[in-house]
């Protein structure tokens, strides 16, 4: 027997919607057609996140409570328009990943159980050259949404000094994430050093608030800021991507006002339709201005505490220390 399905007219494509009833978040209820449906709502600001950008999946196809598939790759067979792009791990491996260049693309992801879309912060235009800055702020166990908002606030002084726009959005947690757009002429390593760089001036200017600590060990209960995601192939999830949680929360653009006493839980797969109905997208300028890194990398060059950590599944990099966390080192 067939299963029941529905089309759903996007743009100039017709989407399939499988099972269209499944439901997706048991506690609020939401179908699997809700979440197609949603990201069709929001499409304009959905597609502005990840227009080119190769882009993972983050897939429940069973509901948010199943577990996560992680798709990087784009499996060979797909709609002949859907798009993809040839990106290169850390290992040096390449594969097709998903290019999103239509509305139409999320749409048929969604179908196929993505709840987050995870953009790589490059364009398939040129794959070694980020054109993003990504700041993101996690607060730690036992901190709130509130000390990323301080935080949060504290990085925009940092950006003000340097002439630099930031566009804050909320993780659709408890964190933050700023993006930062940048000319595209530095490589994802000059990058990340200038991520470091600005991570450690706004580190300074509140060392009780905010850590660059890459060990947790040495976080304590203050806000990191996780240059990381910086690096090649490390993603955060896209603006305007529900979140795998019970309550579907979304990781909402806002602006800088709006951030003042914004609460995340209020924006979720059944608010933020009505308020991107009234609003539109609030980071529809993003792309107007690319700033350059020059500064920032200034300040890493001279800074004589050099490199940090790389995540546990790179390769080891040029000036990076030693990958041990520093109780064990003790121990050695």
């Amino acid at each position: 027997m067939a299963s029941p399905f529905v089309e759903i007219e996007v743009g100039e494509r017709t989407v399939k919607v499988t099972n269209p009833d499944k439901v997706y978040f048991p506690e609020i209820g939401a179908t699997k057609r809700e979440l197609v449906e949603y990201y069709v709502s929001v499409g304009d600001g959905a597609l502005r996140a990840l227009k080119d950008r190769p882009t993972n999946l983050k897939r429940h196809p069973d509901g948010v409570h199943s577990p996560a598939i992680y798709q990087k790759r784009m499996p060979p067979k797909h709609p002949d328009w859907l798009q993809t792009v040839t990106v290169t791990f850390p290992s040096g491996r390449k594969a097709d990943s998903l290019r999103v260049t239509e509305v139409a693309a999320i749409a048929y992801c969604a179908n196929l159980g993505t709840i987050d879309f995870h953009p790589w912060q490059v364009r398939a235009a040129d794959t070694e050259h980020p054109d993003e800055l990504r700041i993101d702020l996690d607060p730690q166990p036992g901190l709130e949404f509130d000390a990323a908002r301080k935080a949060a606030f504290l990085t925009r002084e940092v950006l003000d000094e340097l002439g630099m726009t930031g566009f804050v959005k909320t993780s659709g947690n408890r964190g933050v994430h700023i993006a930062v757009r940048i000319e595209p002429r530095w490589d994802f390593v000059q990058v990340r050093h200038a991520g470091i760089a600005l991570a450690r001036a706004v580190e300074a200017r509140d060392p009780g608030l905010v850590t660059t600590a890459w060990w947790k060990e040495e976080r304590g209960e203050r806000v990191f800021i996780d240059f990381n995601q910086n690096a090649r192939d490390r993603t955060v999830a896209s603006a305007y991507s529900v979140r795998a949680r019970p309550d579907a929360t979304v990781s909402t653009p806002l602006t800088w006002d709006e951030l003042a006493d914004a609460d995340p839980r209020d924006f979720d797969i059944r608010t933020v339709p009505a308020r991107f109905a009234k609003l539109g997208d609030v980071h529809a300028t993003i792309d107007d201005q690319a700033y350059s890194l020059d500064t920032l990398l200034e300040w890493f060059d001279g800074d004589e505490r050099g490199d940090m950590p790389y995540p546990p599944n790179y390769p080891k990099m040029p000036g990076e220390p030693k990958r041990v966390q520093p109780s064990k080192a003790r121990d050695s």
